[in-house]
């Protein structure tokens, strides 16, 4: 069964009471505490200490699925690249490196050469293909709704020339498709589709060996035919465990190993625990307030005038300061500072009664804005929503809030097949390291694309395509940086968001887990993990 929606009504105390701003932000700030302290009976959460060879990981969104098509979230990566991997990976210091290829080099303008790794295998024993990876690009190529597609300004071609050697073809030159082709899962030919896989084998250190999608759990274990490098744990056990509070609780418990996207709340209890270590590093993600690019001519929210004059009623600084307690930066360009090639284009300015000025002159008074999420998009984002509900209703504007249960269908909203909305709130991560892709993937929306609605909340704005499909097609790095530069100019004037903000990395673990390398894409190396007693 898939679970429902459910309305977050922006006042939470009594129908006699509403609650103002500051009120909300208090609240937002100190609702951690009063959660982690709670019964873990209210929470739904593992139960069980996790045995000496078992790593045990507790994630805050469901793991529907361990294929990337459509499921990309950050935690998902970790767990996913341990089970079925790609030709290359992005590593620490955003570097790329070679995975299931040993050769990957750009040769011509628009080729590249590529050699697979002698003695690849899956699982099962059966050798990785290039028939495999032809087949993976196809199918990534061909599902509607993947946020993956996007960042490819197109797909590559493939031309077998050998019993493991390839050239990947582009009509134009894709100067980053090394970094790219990262994303791409490789799976065996005849059980690849043009869906996110349920099943299947992969060739990464560790094999599935239970699998619950529907709730989120999986377990697996050390892959003994793997290629590589093996696994230090014997056995990982992941779980969905949508309640902070359970997270914490767990984490403190010992009932779980690893915990994900915290809250700074929850960061700060957990700091100087016995037992317990917290990490943090910058982050390459974007997180954003992002307007509805499919509304109508003559809808309100279709004039970047009126998108303008709804960011000056957001109280940035506060949101940082009151509910986010300084673990994010506001965001001062159209994707994070700390992606090469970003650059800052303008930041948001909090003036309520500049926004009601200008809706009113614009003739957009009295608008009732739709925001929608799903739980767990980024840490404290039902206390960020209502937060700006109750700011927008210090300039007159009617807010309802929309939150869907991890593994709902918020995909079928997203890409306007269901119902209605002005407001999602969205993360997107820097899987390259490299602004040029992050914008490709959000700006880059094509009528044809917006046709399968594989656009990114549906915007399509020619001259921005038409730039950014010239910007990465040069290969001139000069030239490329300045044209990449003015692009992202323009983009900020189209006001895509509400407001965006650059979240910091942060986990916990038991001190009993060593080499957990965190990196800025919110993702480790699960097989360079140990466990120690």
């Amino acid at each position: 069964m898939t679970p429902s929606p459910h309305h977050a009504p922006p006042d939470r105390l009594s129908p006699r009471e509403p609650l103002r701003r500051r009120t909300l932000l208090r609240l937002g700030a100190l609702g951690g505490t009063g959660l982690a302290l709670g019964p873990l009976s209210a929470c739904a959460g593992p139960t069980g200490a996790p045995g000496p060879g078992t790593l045990t990981l507790g994630l805050n969104r469901s793991l529907v699925s361990l294929d990337n098509k459509l499921n990309q979230f950050d935690a998902a990566v970790t767990v996913q690249r341990a089970v079925r991997q790609a030709l290359t990976r992005i590593g620490p210091g955003m570097r790329v490196q070679l995975v299931l290829a040993d050769r990957f080099a750009m040769t011509e303008p628009t080729v590249w050469s590529v050699r697979l790794r002698a003695g690849v295998r899956y699982s099962d024993g059966s050798p990785v293909t290039v028939e495999d990876v032809a087949t993976a690009v196809e199918m990534y190529g061909k599902v509607n709704g993947s946020f993956l597609l996007g960042l490819f300004p197109e797909l590559p071609t493939v031309e077998k020339t050998g019993e493991r050697t390839f050239r990947l073809h582009t009509r134009r030159p894709v100067t980053v498709l090394d970094r790219l082709m990262a994303n791409i899962h490789i799976t065996p030919a005849t059980d690849n589709r043009p869906e996110e896989l349920q099943s299947g084998v992969g060739s990464g250190p560790y094999k599935v060996i239970e699998a619950n999608s529907g709730a989120g759990e999986y377990t697996l274990a050390r892959n003994p035919r793997y290629w590589g490098r093996p696994a230090h744990v014997d056995t990982v056990r992941v779980r969905f465990v949508p309640e902070e509070a359970g997270r914490v609780i767990a984490l403190r418990s010992g009932e779980l190993d690893v915990v994900d996207t915290l809250t700074p709340d929850s960061a700060e209890q957990l700091t100087g625990l016995p037992g317990v270590i917290v990490q943090e590093t910058s982050g390459a993600r974007i997180n954003q307030l992002f307007y509805n690019f499919r509304k109508p001519r003559g809808h309100p929210l279709a004039d970047p005038r009126v998108r303008r004059a709804l960011t000056y009623a957001v109280d940035g600084d506060a949101l940082i300061r009151d509910v986010l307690t300084d673990s994010a930066e506001e965001a001062q360009g159209v994707v994070p500072l700390a992606l090469e090639g970003a650059i800052p284009t303008g930041g948001y300015t909090y003036d309520p009664g500049r926004a009601r000025a200008q809706l009113k002159a614009l003739g957009a008074e009295g608008l009732r804005i739709r925001v929608i999420w799903e739980s767990g998009e980024f840490a404290a984002d039902s206390s960020v929503m209502e937060a700006v509900a109750d700011m927008f209703r210090d300039i007159g504007v009617r807010t309802s809030l929309l939150q869907f249960e991890p593994g709902g269908d918020i995909l079928k909203w997203r890409q306007g097949r269901a119902g209605d909305w002005d407001v999602i709130g969205n993360g997107f991560p820097g899987t390259t390291g490299q602004a040029l892709t992050s914008l490709q993937g959000m700006y880059g929306g094509t009528p044809e694309r917006e046709r399968t609605r594989d656009t990114y909340m549906g915007y399509v704005v020619p001259d921005v395509q038409r730039r950014l499909e010239d910007a990465a097609t040069e290969t001139d790095a000069t030239a490329r940086a300045r044209k990449l530069a003015d692009v992202q100019h323009t983009i900020w004037n189209t006001w895509p968001s509400l407001w965006a903000f650059a979240p910091k990395t942060m986990l916990a673990r038991r001190d009993r887990v060593h080499d957990l390398g965190l990196l800025k894409l919110n993702s480790y190396d699960l097989s360079a993990v140990r466990l120690e007693a």
